[in-house]
């Protein structure tokens, strides 16, 4: 069966993509949860409607977490532990640690925007990466410091 995705599925496509499915996925899944609909003139006229709202609210989006990502890549933040006389770590820097460091700067953000590729058990400066959305990224500098 062939249909026109109403919203994203994943694994599927998009909103807007033309689809090939079998019967029983567009009748017991697609359609009754209004994933999917057929391709008819109004559909697809309620789609571009639907697809603008999505572009404008998408690039609102975009522009706020490029705002964000502007201040935070100014920003460097320190964090203080206990450590070794070696420079070691005792136990590691967290992604709240730093999450809790920016809201002291002023700067809102989830935990899961800060992606650490591996944990940080020593002293020393570090860049950071944070994710503010898909299409945005920001690095800050993180001083970590013995108490």
């Amino acid at each position: 069966m062939e249909l026109v995705l109403v919203d994203d599925v994943e694994g599927l496509g998009r909103l807007g993509d033309y689809v090939r499915v079998a019967d029983g996925y567009a009748r017991n899944f697609l359609l009754p949860r209004k994933l999917a609909a057929a391709v008819t003139p109004d559909v697809l006229r309620q789609l571009e409607g639907k697809k603008l709202r999505l572009q404008k609210e998408h690039e609102q989006r975009v522009a706020v977490a490029q705002a964000m990502a502007d201040k935070i890549g100014k920003l460097s933040v320190t964090i203080a532990v206990e450590a070794t006389d070696d420079d070691k770590l005792y136990g590691s820097v967290t992604q709240m640690q730093i999450v809790e460091a920016l809201a002291k700067e002023g700067i809102e953000i989830e935990r899961e925007a800060v992606v650490l590729a591996d944990p940080i058990k020593e002293l020393g400066v570090y860049n950071v990466d944070v994710r503010l959305h898909a299409d945005v990224q920001a690095a800050v500098k993180v001083w970590v410091v013995r108490i």
